[in-house]
């Protein structure tokens, strides 16, 4: 460990590029998991999502393609456009007390902006299904087809 931290400083003087971006990267993690961290949305697994469906009876809103909600979703989610998704509408601002959970096909997509959105809006209760509604099959539980 002695000898690592006496060749550390030649080290980064011979790659100042790799030091660099090591910093930069570093520094980019930490500011995401702050993030994380302090966001008033939070994200839950499958096995979260079951007990909150059967605790609370959350609203469930499917920010997936059509193609792909037609195909795959969590019984019980109503599918919403993004483009339509208004934290405003009046059927939405019912439910500013109830928990709400934004889930789209794999997590990467819209969920979070939405969940952003809620929050902006005054929802208290904004949540995410973590890995998006392929995560819920790969957990083994069960799934709606069509549009219903």
């Amino acid at each position: 460990m002695q000898d690592f931290l006496h060749k550390l400083p030649q080290f980064i003087g011979n790659h100042a590029a790799l030091a660099a971006l090591f910093a930069i990267l570093l520094i980019a993690l930490i500011v995401v998991q702050i993030g994380v961290l302090f966001s008033k949305s939070k994200e839950l697994t499958p096995a979260g999502l079951t007990q909150l469906i059967n605790r609370d009876n959350p609203l469930l809103i499917d920010l997936s393609a059509i193609a792909d909600f037609e195909k795959m979703h969590v019984p019980g989610a109503r599918h919403v456009l993004m483009s339509q998704f208004d934290p405003e509408h009046k059927d939405l601002a019912k439910a500013k007390e109830l928990p709400v959970v934004v889930m789209d096909k794999d997590g990467r997509g819209n969920a979070a902006k939405a969940s952003q959105r809620l929050v902006k809006a005054g929802f208290q209760r904004v949540y995410t299904l973590g890995g998006g509604v392929l995560s819920w099959q790969q957990a083994q539980l069960p799934v709606a087809k069509g549009n219903k």
